[in-house]
This record gives C-alpha cells, structure tokens and sequence, in this order.
C-alpha cells in the first residue's frame, strides 16, 4: 500500500457549486428545467430504474446543452467561478503532509473537476469523474431534432416546473422523451456515452482505487453528501470503513457512520487524527466525545483534550469561536 487513502466527493464537500446547474444557467430558463430533470433523477433513482444511477441527470441535460451550444469552454469558465470550500486546501496539504493519499470521486464534468482538483493540490490522475467531450458530441450530432426539445422546454416551463411537485406528470413526461421519443437517434447515442460517475460508479471507483492501492474497503475513508454518495458511503460503511457525510442530506445521512457539520472542512482531520492514532475504534470514540462534549467545548476551546483535536486546529477553533458567521465542527456518531 502507497499510504492511506480517502476519497471525496467534490460538489458538497470541496466545492459548494453546483456546476451542471450553473452551466445551465447560461440559457434563459435553464435553472428551471434543470431543477425539474433534478427531480427525475431523485425519481428514477427512488423508483431503482434499472441502469439509472443517481447522478445521472448529467446526461439527462446533454440535449439543452447541445441545442443551446454550450462549450466545454463555458463549462470551464463557470467552473472559475466555483468558490472552494473553507479548508480545502488546508486539508490536502496537510493529508498529503501526513501520508495519505487523496482522491477524488465525482459526477461532475471532468472540466470542472480537474479545475477544482487543480486548486486544491489533487492531480487528475487521482480524480474519478465523467468524461465529457461536449465539442466532440456537438459536431457529431447531426439532426438534432430541434422541435422535440423546443417541445419539451415548452411542456417543462409551462407545465412540469409550475407543478414541480407532480411527481407522476414529470415521470410521464420525461420518460416519454427519454425513453420513447429520441429512442434510435444520435442523440440517444450520445447520451449513452456520457457515463456519470454516481451511485454504483462511485462503489467502483473506491474498488479500482483499493485495487491500484492494495488495500481493501475497510482500510478506505470516504466523504460524500448527497444521493449520488449514497451507495459508496453504505458499502465502505458495510465493509467496516469511516464513511463521513459532511453537511450531508436525508439520503446520505442513514449511510454514514461518521457525521460533520461545519463551514470548515479542515476539521475533519480530528478524524484523520483519532484514524492514526488508534483505527476505527477510536475515530468512533472522538466523535461520540465532540457529540456528548460539544457545548462545552465550543464554550471553551481551551478545554478540548489534545487526545480529541490536534494543537493547531484546536488554535484554528480558538480564533474563530467568536465570530457570528463561524459554525464549528459538529460531530455525529451514526454507527
């Protein structure tokens, strides 16, 4: 083994953007319809749509952004602007300083997630994301098939956004566009090669990873937020790893054995921390300490046990405390 490994999702944890969100914003209504894809992914992923993986929504959106011409250079340049979560950079450092070998394990685009990776110091080689050549896939379209999108944007706008809550038009509609009317085109084509890094990917990315490494599951840290990080969280989590949900959701959550809620995500070296010192065992008994000790310690810092934070982020917390806009770390056990 070259050292230990953890493996972050990106757009939550490292990165606050949504990026294919924002990317579709370059087109007037294009928050709208991606919010009601979003919800199609949430059901297809719910509903367990045989080779649908959360996530996928990536390449549900690859029609609008070809129709409306978007670039893989507009999809960089969005990314630009991406803001990169308080610590990041830190943290890597400091992984990197200790002898653990970071990787990144995303749905994101890769234009994206090779840009944030280069921000924070984690080289492309060591990024799972998805390949998506968009210029490739616009000039090999030919017929498009403009009025079939022209009429589902109509339908989306005018019918399913108003009632985003309708579950079951949104499925009748979508489907019949996905699964019926651009059936046998290149555009399906297409869309079938846009391959999201999401849900099972995810569980495989950590299989090839610990694979590459020579370790096994149990032996891996993995971070995530949200649905597409549902299935790699249950898995490492299954197998007796640390599967952290860092400012996670309803459908992360049940997965993890390991909660952080902060603003901050170099605190989660309190748990690299706790890792080296005595395994797994003893990352569990750091955090039920920060969950049972929590109020006292935000109070005053100073009373932290070294055992439970290391020295210069126990002086982090000390600078920081009394700031109105500072959430410290917030530790669940979830075991």
């Amino acid at each position: 083994m070259t050292g230990n490994v953890i493996c972050f999702d990106l757009e939550g944890p490292l990165s606050p953007q949504d990026n294919a969100y924002e990317v579709m914003g370059l087109f007037d209504n294009g928050h709208k319809i991606f919010e009601v894809i979003s919800r199609y992914d949430d059901l297809l992923t719910l509903e367990g749509r045989k080779n649908y993986e959360p996530g996928d929504t990536l390449a549900l959106i690859v029609p609008f952004l070809i129709y409306h011409e978007i670039s893989e250079r507009d999809i960089l340049r969005v990314s630009e602007r991406a803001r990169i979560t308080d610590g990041s950079g830190f943290l890597i450092s400091r992984l990197e300083q200790l002898g653990w070998v970071p990787y990144i394990i995303s749905t994101s685009y890769q234009q994206h997630a090779y840009n944030v990776g280069e921000q924070i110091g984690i080289p492309p080689e060591r990024i799972y994301c998805t390949f998506f050549p968009l210029d490739e896939f616009r000039e090999e379209i030919g017929e498009l098939g403009t009025s079939l999108i022209e009429d589902l944007e109509r339908d989306i706008l005018k019918k399913l956004y108003p009632n985003i809550n309708d579950d079951n038009r949104i499925k009748e509609r979508l489907d019949r566009f996905y699964y019926r009317d651009i059936v046998g085109t290149e555009l399906e084509d297409v869309m079938r090669r846009v391959v999201v890094i999401g849900g099972q990917r995810k569980v495989d990315a950590t299989l090839r990873i610990a694979k590459k490494v020579k370790t096994s599951l149990s032996e891996l840290i993995v971070v995530g937020d949200s649905i597409t990080d549902y299935k790699m969280l249950k898995e490492v989590k299954v197998e007796k790893g640390i599967s952290i949900v860092f400012n996670g959701n309803k459908y992360a959550i049940p997965y993890s054995n390991v909660g952080l809620a902060a603003t901050d995500i170099r605190f989660l070296l309190i748990i690299i921390s706790a890792y080296m010192r005595g395994g797994r065992s003893t990352v569990m008994d750091t955090v039920k300490t920060w969950e049972n000790s929590y109020d006292e310690f935000v109070k005053d810092p100073e009373k932290i046990p070294d055992d439970v934070i290391p020295e210069d982020l126990k002086n982090f917390l000390l600078t920081k405390v009394r700031d109105p806009e500072f959430f410290p770390p917030h530790f669940h056990y979830l075991e």
